[in-house]
Order: C-alpha cells, then sequence, then structure tokens
C-alpha cells in the first residue's frame, strides 16, 4: 500500500516517517510541506493513503481531503483536537493526535489497510438481501450471512460503502448509511454522525462529543447530539 505524507514541519514529516518504518505494508512515495504539492504530485500518481496535516500554509488539510479522489484514503495528523468531528465528516479513516503514539498510529494503519482491501477490486463486493424482523441477510465472500439486530453493534459509512459490525465480525456492504437505518427498527438504531449508526442495545454511556459501547469510543457530531442523548436518557 503506498502513501505519501503532507505536513508543514519537517520533525512532524520525519516522525512519521519513523513511524512508517514499522510497517512492512506502507511504502512512501512521497513527503510535501503543503497541500499544492501533494495535489500537484497526485494529479500524476496513483495514492493509496495520505497521512494529513490540516494546520497549514495555504489550503488546510480538511480542504485538500475534499479534494482527492474517494478511492485516496485520509489519516489525519494534527496537534489540533477540535477538528475531530469535521474529519469523521469527510469519511478519513483515523485522527492521530500528535506527538503521535506508536500503538496508535498502527492502529490507524491497520484500519486503513483494511479499508483498503474493502475498496479494492480483489474484494467481492458484497449485496444485501433483506432485512427480515430480527436480522440483516448480506450475501459476502461467496457465503450469505444473517446477522442478528441484536448483535450487531454500529455501522460505519466509507465512501459508497458502509461497514456492519457485529460482535463476530466486519461485512462490508455496496449500501449507503441511510438506506440501511431506513430499513432497521428506529428504537434500537440511531444515527450519531454522518459516518456512524449505533445500536442502543450496546451503548454504555454518552459524553458531548463521543458515544462509548464495548470499549469502543465514536463521535458524536452536532447536528445528531441533543436528539441521541436525551433518547438515551429516555431509554
Amino acid at each position: 500500500m503506498n502513501c505519501i505524507i503532507v505536513d508543514d514541519e519537517p520533525i512532524a514529516r520525519q516522525g512519521i516517517l519513523n513511524l512508517i518504518a514499522k510497517v512492512p505494508d506502507l511504502i512512501v512515495k512521497g513527503h510535501f510541506k503543503n497541500s499544492n504539492e501533494a495535489k500537484l504530485y497526485m494529479e500524476n500518481n496513483l495514492v493509496d493513503l495520505v497521512f494529513l496535516d490540516i494546520e497549514m500554509p495555504g489550503t488546510n488539510g480538511i480542504d485538500f481531503a475534499k479534494s482527492i479522489p474517494k478511492k485516496t484514503l485520509v489519516i489525519f495528523t494534527t496537534a489540533h483536537a477540535q477538528y475531530a468531528l469535521e474529519s469523521y465528516e469527510i469519511d478519513a479513516v483515523d485522527y492521530l493526535l500528535k506527538p503521535i503514539k506508536e500503538d496508535r498510529f498502527l492502529k490507524a494503519v491497520a484500519k486503513a489497510i483494511e479499508f483498503s482491501y474493502f475498496l479494492s477490486e480483489d474484494y467481492e463486493k458484497s449485496s444485501f438481501e433483506s432485512i427480515e424482523e430480527n436480522s440483516i441477510i448480506i450475501r459476502a465472500d461467496r457465503r450469505i450471512y444473517k446477522i442478528l439486530h441484536k448483535d450487531i453493534l454500529f455501522i460505519e459509512g466509507m465512501k459508497d460503502y458502509s461497514v456492519i459490525n457485529s460482535k463476530d465480525n466486519k461485512i462490508i456492504t455496496a449500501m449507503n448509511l441511510k438506506t440501511i437505518l431506513s430499513n432497521l427498527p428506529p428504537q434500537f438504531f440511531k444515527r450519531i454522525s454522518k459516518s456512524y449508526i449505533v445500536n442502543y442495545h450496546h451503548v454504555t454511556s454518552v459524553s458531548s462529543h463521543n458515544v462509548h459501547l464495548n470499549g469502543i469510543e465514536l463521535p458524536l457530531g452536532t447536528t445528531y447530539r441533543n436528539e441521541f442523548i436525551n433518547n438515551f436518557i429516555n431509554k
């Protein structure tokens, strides 16, 4: 999987290079001090993954991420926590705060590699069969999966697909979050941001900016915050 680094700080670029050296599956094709340089490179070269700073001279990382090809994945690397929610609104794989810890970096890269495979032509895209009273039927990997509603932890939108995260596995389907949500029982499944739907059964706590379930922390979008928190309390 090839990647580039976009960051205006030389020390930060070197730090990411040092971390990438620990991942045999990543190949660095270039590192750039601003979005304009990266854009010129990407006009003539295919890039699988971008490690992208946000606050830079010229075009900032958020705006640059909105302009890159859909198949290119983004991991934001920044010292500013306030952009986290916005980053997920544009389908970022992950959001790493500087100084970046090695374990968080490796976790983000593993997620990017997984999504890259999901989005590749080598992966047999699953097809939605039906949503029954208590389950979803999905065809994937030459199998038919029956996923009980109660076993779904959350559903994540990524590009033009959705990843159903259950207790036992992850299955990607060529269906957007809006379509899935419209077919799920609304008393149990709620959207918490542009990128996530959660199952109330597995939510353990809620804060102003996050939803927690089974040891997993997901971002709670501003648009959905009040309604979700009120429903969670009433439930």
